[in-house]
């Protein structure tokens, strides 16, 4: 048997102290949120973005987690592929089936520990993460720290499984679903640390308390489309965030970790709002293209569309204007005489040929 100590976390506090530096943070994060919501109200039809916006959210949170995949594989790939796709990308496509299951639960519905496990199970989905206890609390002790680290190695171990560990989570549901009178961005920073320190499942944790810090500010109501793109930047500083959740449960040091969790809202909330904003202004210019060149119908319908999807094949095509596969084809030669698609460079297991829209690719990964 193995002994040694876990940390389990005090509950979260309802009132703070936070000193007139990390305040401004707050704020200037929550103001940076405003703007990249109002973006997001200024298109007519805003998911139109959530897919590339979930991709990107996707390939990063999985690299902080060590599992890279080439961003034009995570743009071009299809659910329906995932039998032949790698282990990368299935997992980066598991995490937007989680997201989107997130987003479909009414806003003012309490989360709780079975939502929380069905969301990990999506997660976790025909990946190694898939074990005996997927979709529920852990039953095994994890250990924080380089891979195959043992206890002795381990840089943190969270509260081992059973009572404590439930009841940490229940009561961290229990303070999101009434949370004290505080700015969204710091509930969301306190929320975050909470759940990765408790660490609920055996895989998947740093992915999902990611995704739940969108899910706790659409929640906010400081923005109201999942446009928001967070892990970047964290991901290039993904030392430093590791250090901040671990110094904040040796020294309960709120004013730092809300102003460094503050800090990357912001960023990640202006870079968000910079590339929504791009997007928009290019889906004007590819359809203002087609129409300068008297075409229009399908060839604009489809230009529109590359913003949300900028990889495209002939059924995807046929499928989403209701053409046949020779009028699919012809609208994307159209677009391809035009400069606005080009054949992609990357190759995937479909047999359908597969074009690219590389100006929409440039704002997504730029």
């Amino acid at each position: 048997m193995v002994e040694g100590e876990a940390f389990l976390p005090d509950p979260l506090p309802r009132e703070i102290v936070l000193s007139t530096k990390t305040w401004n943070v707050v704020n200037s994060a929550t103001a940076a949120l405003a703007r990249l919501d109002g973006a997001a109200r200024r298109i007519p039809e805003p998911s139109l973005l959530r897919r590339p916006t979930l991709r990107r959210e996707a390939q990063s949170t999985s690299a902080l987690e060590g599992t890279y995949a080439p961003f034009a594989d995570v743009l071009a790939a299809e659910d329906d592929d995932r039998q032949q796709l790698s282990a990368e990308l299935v997992e980066v496509l598991n995490f937007e089936r989680m997201a989107e299951l997130a987003f479909s639960w009414p806003e003012d519905r309490a989360l709780t520990i079975g939502m929380l496990g069905d969301l990990q199970k999506t997660l976790v989905r025909d990946t190694a993460g898939e074990l005996s206890d997927a979709g529920g609390l852990r039953d095994r002790i994890v250990v924080i720290g380089a891979r195959g680290a043992g206890f002795d190695e381990a840089r943190f171990v969270p509260p081992p499984p059973g009572d404590q560990l439930r009841g940490g989570v229940e009561e961290l549901l229990a303070w999101i679903a009434s949370p004290p009178e505080l700015p969204t961005v710091v509930l969301a920073a306190l929320g975050h640390y909470q759940f990765e320190s408790l660490h609920p499942h055996s895989d998947g944790n740093g992915r999902l308390g990611r995704l739940l810090v969108i899910v706790q500010l659409l929640r906010g109501a400081v923005i109201r489309e999942p446009l928001l793109v967070v892990s970047p930047w964290f991901e290039k500083r993904r030392d430093l965030y590791q250090e901040e959740l671990m110094r904040l449960s040796c020294n309960g040091d709120w004013d730092r970790w809300v102003s460094f969790f503050a800090e990357g809202v912001a960023a990640s909330a202006l870079d968000s709002q910079q590339k929504v904003e791009g997007l928009v202004a290019l889906q004007k210019q590819l359809r203002r293209r087609v129409q300068d060149a008297n075409k229009r119908g399908s060839a604009e319908r489809l230009a529109a569309d590359l913003v949300g999807r900028p990889y495209v094949d002939r059924p995807w095509v046929v499928k989403r204007l209701g053409l046949s596969g020779q009028g699919a084809q012809n609208t994307i030669n159209t677009l391809v005489s035009l400069g606005i698609l080009e054949p992609a460079p990357v190759r995937l297991v479909r047999n359908a040929r597969l074009y690219v829209a590389p100006e929409v690719v440039q704002i997504i990964s730029s």
